[in-house]
Protein backbone atom coordinates (compact mmCIF):
# COMPACT_ATOMS: atom_id res chain seq x y z
CA UNK A 1 0.00 0.00 0.00
CA UNK A 2 1.26 3.17 -1.14
CA UNK A 3 1.71 6.62 0.93
CA UNK A 4 0.20 6.93 4.83
CA UNK A 5 -1.71 3.55 6.33
CA UNK A 6 -5.69 3.79 6.11
CA UNK A 7 -7.50 3.75 9.14
CA UNK A 8 -10.33 1.25 9.64
CA UNK A 9 -12.86 -0.29 12.02
CA UNK A 10 -15.05 -3.39 11.68
CA UNK A 11 -17.95 -3.72 13.76
CA UNK A 12 -19.76 -6.62 14.86
CA UNK A 13 -23.52 -6.82 14.70
CA UNK A 14 -24.61 -9.78 16.81
CA UNK A 15 -27.21 -10.46 19.77
CA UNK A 16 -25.37 -13.45 20.57
CA UNK A 17 -21.63 -12.15 20.64
CA UNK A 18 -22.95 -8.61 22.54
CA UNK A 19 -24.40 -10.87 25.12
CA UNK A 20 -21.54 -12.54 25.54
CA UNK A 21 -22.78 -15.69 24.73
CA UNK A 22 -20.91 -16.49 21.47
CA UNK A 23 -17.19 -15.57 20.63
CA UNK A 24 -17.05 -13.29 17.67
CA UNK A 25 -15.00 -14.60 15.02
CA UNK A 26 -15.75 -12.51 11.88
CA UNK A 27 -14.55 -9.25 13.46
CA UNK A 28 -10.91 -10.90 14.49
CA UNK A 29 -10.86 -12.20 11.06
CA UNK A 30 -11.49 -9.00 9.47
CA UNK A 31 -9.13 -6.75 11.31
CA UNK A 32 -6.64 -9.83 11.18
CA UNK A 33 -7.24 -9.37 7.05
CA UNK A 34 -6.96 -5.31 7.31
CA UNK A 35 -3.98 -5.50 9.29
CA UNK A 36 -2.54 -8.30 6.67
CA UNK A 37 -3.42 -5.77 3.46
CA UNK A 38 -1.28 -2.87 5.43
CA UNK A 39 -4.41 -1.36 7.33
CA UNK A 40 -4.20 -0.15 10.50
CA UNK A 41 -7.47 -1.14 12.19
CA UNK A 42 -8.23 1.41 14.92
CA UNK A 43 -11.09 0.21 16.64
CA UNK A 44 -13.60 -3.02 16.70
CA UNK A 45 -16.78 -3.40 18.23
CA UNK A 46 -19.85 -5.29 18.70
CA UNK A 47 -23.45 -4.52 18.64
CA UNK A 48 -26.68 -6.44 18.94
CA UNK A 49 -28.68 -6.72 16.13
CA UNK A 50 -30.56 -3.14 16.85
CA UNK A 51 -31.08 -0.67 14.05
CA UNK A 52 -30.99 2.24 16.07
CA UNK A 53 -27.63 0.78 17.47
CA UNK A 54 -25.94 -0.07 14.61
CA UNK A 55 -26.85 3.49 13.00
CA UNK A 56 -25.54 4.90 16.02
CA UNK A 57 -22.11 3.49 15.91
CA UNK A 58 -22.09 4.28 12.22
CA UNK A 59 -22.09 7.50 12.92
CA UNK A 60 -20.04 7.64 15.31
CA UNK A 61 -17.10 6.01 13.82
CA UNK A 62 -17.60 7.78 10.39
CA UNK A 63 -18.51 11.61 11.50
CA UNK A 64 -15.02 11.70 13.88
CA UNK A 65 -13.45 11.48 10.28
CA UNK A 66 -10.81 9.87 11.26
CA UNK A 67 -11.12 6.69 9.14
CA UNK A 68 -11.64 5.52 6.06
CA UNK A 69 -13.27 2.77 6.36
CA UNK A 70 -15.98 0.95 8.47
CA UNK A 71 -16.63 -2.88 7.84
CA UNK A 72 -19.19 -4.86 9.04
CA UNK A 73 -19.80 -8.56 10.11
CA UNK A 74 -23.09 -9.70 10.77
CA UNK A 75 -26.93 -9.15 10.03
CA UNK A 76 -27.19 -9.14 6.24
CA UNK A 77 -29.38 -12.05 5.96
CA UNK A 78 -32.28 -13.30 5.88
CA UNK A 79 -33.09 -13.36 9.65
CA UNK A 80 -36.01 -11.50 11.34
CA UNK A 81 -33.24 -9.83 13.09
CA UNK A 82 -31.17 -8.75 10.50
CA UNK A 83 -30.90 -5.14 9.83
CA UNK A 84 -27.58 -4.22 8.94
CA UNK A 85 -27.81 -3.36 5.59
CA UNK A 86 -30.93 -1.28 6.65
CA UNK A 87 -29.06 0.82 9.33
CA UNK A 88 -26.40 1.69 6.98
CA UNK A 89 -28.78 2.82 4.12
CA UNK A 90 -29.88 5.02 6.91
CA UNK A 91 -26.79 6.67 7.60
CA UNK A 92 -24.84 6.76 4.34
CA UNK A 93 -24.82 9.51 2.25
CA UNK A 94 -23.71 8.23 -1.00
CA UNK A 95 -24.74 4.81 -1.83
CA UNK A 96 -21.69 2.47 -3.49
CA UNK A 97 -23.56 -0.82 -4.65
CA UNK A 98 -21.47 -2.04 -7.23
CA UNK A 99 -19.11 -3.43 -4.01
CA UNK A 100 -21.62 -5.02 -2.29
CA UNK A 101 -22.78 -6.67 -5.59
CA UNK A 102 -19.34 -7.69 -6.90
CA UNK A 103 -18.69 -9.01 -3.69
CA UNK A 104 -21.99 -11.12 -4.07
CA UNK A 105 -21.71 -12.12 -7.54
CA UNK A 106 -17.94 -13.10 -7.35
CA UNK A 107 -18.43 -15.06 -3.52
CA UNK A 108 -21.53 -17.08 -5.20
CA UNK A 109 -19.43 -18.63 -7.41
CA UNK A 110 -17.92 -20.19 -4.74
CA UNK A 111 -20.58 -20.54 -2.21
CA UNK A 112 -24.05 -20.24 -4.03
CA UNK A 113 -25.59 -19.04 -0.41
CA UNK A 114 -23.56 -16.22 -1.02
CA UNK A 115 -26.35 -15.03 -2.75
CA UNK A 116 -28.62 -14.20 0.27
CA UNK A 117 -26.70 -11.98 1.28
CA UNK A 118 -28.23 -8.49 1.57
CA UNK A 119 -25.48 -6.34 2.51
CA UNK A 120 -24.55 -2.61 1.22
CA UNK A 121 -22.42 -0.40 1.21
CA UNK A 122 -22.18 3.61 0.94
CA UNK A 123 -20.58 7.03 1.92
CA UNK A 124 -21.27 8.71 5.26
CA UNK A 125 -18.80 11.71 5.32
CA UNK A 126 -15.39 10.90 3.75
CA UNK A 127 -15.87 7.44 5.48
CA UNK A 128 -16.50 4.09 3.37
CA UNK A 129 -18.39 0.84 5.09
CA UNK A 130 -19.04 -1.93 3.74
CA UNK A 131 -21.50 -4.54 5.00
CA UNK A 132 -19.62 -8.29 5.31
CA UNK A 133 -21.58 -11.69 5.95
CA UNK A 134 -21.49 -13.06 9.59
CA UNK A 135 -19.56 -16.48 8.89
CA UNK A 136 -15.63 -15.90 9.34
CA UNK A 137 -15.30 -18.21 6.16
CA UNK A 138 -17.41 -15.55 4.08
CA UNK A 139 -15.68 -12.41 5.90
CA UNK A 140 -12.35 -13.77 3.97
CA UNK A 141 -14.32 -14.68 0.73
CA UNK A 142 -15.60 -11.15 0.89
CA UNK A 143 -12.48 -9.54 1.16
CA UNK A 144 -10.75 -11.14 -0.99
CA UNK A 145 -12.84 -9.54 -3.53
CA UNK A 146 -12.97 -6.46 -1.78
CA UNK A 147 -9.36 -5.56 -1.37
CA UNK A 148 -8.21 -5.94 -5.47
CA UNK A 149 -10.20 -2.52 -5.58
CA UNK A 150 -10.39 -0.73 -2.03
CA UNK A 151 -7.31 1.13 -1.76
CA UNK A 152 -8.08 2.89 -5.06
CA UNK A 153 -11.34 3.57 -4.45
CA UNK A 154 -10.36 4.68 -0.66
CA UNK A 155 -7.79 6.92 -1.75
CA UNK A 156 -9.74 8.87 -4.61
CA UNK A 157 -12.31 9.22 -1.07
CA UNK A 158 -9.63 11.25 0.13
CA UNK A 159 -9.30 13.24 -2.92
CA UNK A 160 -5.75 12.05 -3.85
CA UNK A 161 -4.51 12.50 -7.38
CA UNK A 162 -3.68 8.81 -8.40
CA UNK A 163 -1.87 9.62 -11.97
Amino acid sequence: MSGEKLKAAVLTVSDSAAAGRREDLSGPEAARLLARAGYEVAERAVVPDEQGRIEETLRRLCDGGSLDLVLTTGGTGFGPRDCTPEATEAVVQRRAPNLAETMRVQCTARNPNAALSRGAAGVRCDTLIVNLPGSPKAVAESLDVLLRVLEHGLRLLRGQDLH
